[in-house]
């Protein structure tokens, strides 16, 4: 079974449309939502979760299509983290749990205070006195802990110092070892995704220009660090995108397309993202 299942979707406000998205994320893996500011990552996850409605498509969430009546039900195995991470602010971490525990029939009261001194969350700390990173390794925690079968984040590691960052994307990790598992996670940190990901989906300005799984993306591109001619050189449905520099170019190339000779090295996930943003198109 798929995680999500997503097909023909669009959703238009003034000034921006998210247009025509289909994708699937296979149960048991974990997803890489990448996109620049205003790119739609926010707004393709509250049509996820059913929060806004939508113009055109559907949208299946753990076999249920989230218009159904029957998906309230399906939200208590989905975890959910907003960049807000709105958290009633007069309570505390304490406090919370036992809110939480009156929502969710499976709630682990346990796995909810391991997580607390995981992350060294004080558990009688109002939330108002948290900063924002405190507040998005509690908004964690409380996802966590009511043995969901999906997790939706949007910017979970945003604001974060990098060893609790690292921390988290090993939490994700555990969380998935179980097939039933699946994470939509959305950043701007792409090295954070390029470790923890299968697939990998781009947005830009509301398209999706690309869903693949990740290790056959960083395998079906190449860098290749050129001179001008070098670059004149390749052929041009083989470049997609080029920066110049002050002594040479560089250059995101499709591997199986570049002649044999030709010194190519292993992108980066982030590479990819930006030659297929500001590159300049031969």
């Amino acid at each position: 079974m798929n995680a999500i299942e997503i097909c023909g979707l669009s959703k238009s406000y003034p000034g921006f449309t998210l247009s025509d998205i289909s994708f699937a994320l296979p149960e048991g893996c974990i997803l890489g939502l990448v996109g620049e500011n205003g790119a739609g990552k926010s707004t393709l996850i509250r049509l996820i979760m059913n929060a806004t409605g939508r113009d055109t498509g559907t949208v299946r969430v753990l076999g249920t299509e989230a218009t159904d009546p029957a998906f309230t039900k399906v939200r208590g195995d989905i975890g959910v983290v907003l960049d807000d991470a709105r958290l009633p602010e007069t309570l505390n971490p304490r406090q919370l749990g036992r809110v939480f525990a009156g929502f969710y029939d499976r709630w682990d009261g346990e796995t909810y205070n391991d997580y607390l001194r995981r992350l060294d969350l004080p558990e009688k700390k109002k939330v108002k006195d948290f900063s924002r990173g405190m507040k998005m390794k509690l908004a964690l925690a409380l996802a966590l802990s009511h043995d969901a079968r999906l997790l939706v984040l949007d910017e979970p590691t945003g604001g974060l110092d990098p060893v609790v960052r690292d921390e988290i994307l090993d939490i994700l990790e555990d969380f998935t070892r179980r097939e039933d598992r699946s994470v939509l996670i959305s950043s701007h940190i792409v090295s954070d995704l390029e470790k923890l990901c299968d697939y990998v989906a781009f947005l830009h300005r509301g398209e999706l220009l690309l869903f693949e799984e990740k290790d056959r993306l960083l395998e079906e591109y190449a860098m290749a660090r050129v001179t001008e001619a070098e670059l004149a050189a390749l052929p041009p449905e083989a470049v997609r995108g080029t920066r110049r520099g002050k002594y040479g170019a560089e250059a995101l190339v499709e591997r199986r397309l570049v002649p044999a000779g030709v010194p190519l090295e292993k992108p980066t996930l982030e590479d990819i993202i930006v030659f297929f943003v500001r590159g300049d198109k031969q």
